[in-house]
């Protein structure tokens, strides 16, 4: 395969994933209060949220990458 094809399907494999998902979350653990031996800690879930036209823009451009590198072959 072509650099070009496999960019192309990675761009639309990942735009899809985005358009599913619509972002991830994640949990950070941190040490709120230690006294002597005695450690308190707390867990925080945290989102980052990735916009909707992000993902169509990728599946877009992984597309037009495609067809790019199908034309050049011919």
């Amino acid at each position: 395969m072509r650099t070009q094809t496999v960019v192309g399907v990675l761009l639309v494999i990942i735009g899809v994933v985005i358009l599913v998902f619509r972002g991830f979350s994640y949990t950070t653990t941190r040490e709120a209060a230690k006294i002597g031996p005695i450690g308190i800690t707390t867990q925080e879930k945290r989102s980052f949220p990735i916009p909707p036209v992000v993902g169509g823009v990728l599946v877009v451009g992984g597309i037009v990458l495609l067809i790019a590198s199908g034309r050049t072959r011919a």
